[in-house]
């Protein structure tokens, strides 16, 4: 099976109509496949698998997590993902961060992408708070003179006291999340993607962020935002792609997106849980 990678940045044929200006998108994303191999051990009894090596057989499958997905992210703008576990919302990011290669199809980003993917990501576990908004910023590729010129302001939104001076494995989820926002969203980001890495946090620092998402975006920042927090993605959403089964199965105006899904087949009428914020 052929793999195929075309990941551009700043390249942009033609721009689009929002809300009545023309602006070029800050991510383009064009028939976009993602292929990967996988591995999987069957034995042929129970017993054989506990008792010999002999028993297991591999076997190797090919898994499509995303299927010929395109849509556009308007530049400053949020723009929201949903869709039900195993829809391929991760796999889309990874994508855009440059983590993963097209299989097929085209990515194109115009700006510099800082990824919230998940607790943690991008930072060393035994190094201390205050060292890790240094590796955050490096990882991010900005200079240490332009980390440090955010420093106070990274340190006063994570809020963290004392705990900055500690290693980082001994912190608890939502301290993960205070930090790792604070530090992808002090440090200049262009583009923002964030997957479901707040559902940690506290209701007030959830408040804060959302806070902190909407200056971005007067700042002209483009937030892409997985959540299973439909709430918020209709609070703060202009624009939203449904993914199921790899797939796009709706995109448009946010809530109109959200309501489609929450009104869907798939959905159980009493998920009172996905209207909760983050």
């Amino acid at each position: 099976m052929p793999y195929a990678s075309d990941l551009v940045a700043g390249e942009w044929p033609e721009a689009t109509e929002w809300q009545g200006h023309v602006l070029r998108p800050a991510v383009r994303v064009e028939d976009l496949w993602i292929r990967y191999r996988t591995t999987s051990e069957a034995s042929t009894t129970l017993k054989e698998a506990l008792t010999s090596r002999r028993g297991r057989v591999k076997s190797a499958r090919y898994v499509e997590a995303l299927r010929g997905v395109s849509f556009d992210v308007p530049a400053g703008a949020v723009y929201g993902v949903i869709g039900h576990n195993g829809a391929g919302k991760s796999t889309l990011f990874r994508t855009i961060a440059g983590i993963l290669a097209p299989s097929e199809g085209r990515v194109t980003v115009n700006g510099r992408v800082t990824p919230l993917l998940s607790l943690g990501v991008g930072f060393n576990r035994e190094l201390t708070g205050r060292e890790n908004v240094l590796l955050g910023g490096l990882a991010t590729g900005l200079q240490p003179d332009e980390i440090m010129a955010h420093y106070d302001e990274v340190v006063a939104f994570a809020d963290l006291g004392p705990a900055l001076d500690y290693p980082m494995r001994t912190y608890s989820s939502g301290m993960y999340a205070r930090l790792g926002f604070a530090v992808a969203s002090h440090l200049d980001p262009d583009i923002m993607l964030i997957d479901e890495a707040l559902s940690a946090g506290d209701g007030r620092f959830k408040k804060r962020c959302m806070d902190k998402l909407v200056e971005l975006c007067g700042r002209d920042c483009t937030v892409m935002v997985i959540s299973h927090g439909l709430g918020l993605i209709k609070y703060l959403a202009e624009r939203c792609v449904w993914l199921d089964d790899g797939q796009v199965r709706m995109e448009g105006l946010g809530s109109d997106v959200v309501d489609a899904y929450l009104n869907s087949d798939d959905m159980r009428e009493d998920d009172v849980a996905a209207m909760e914020d983050f």
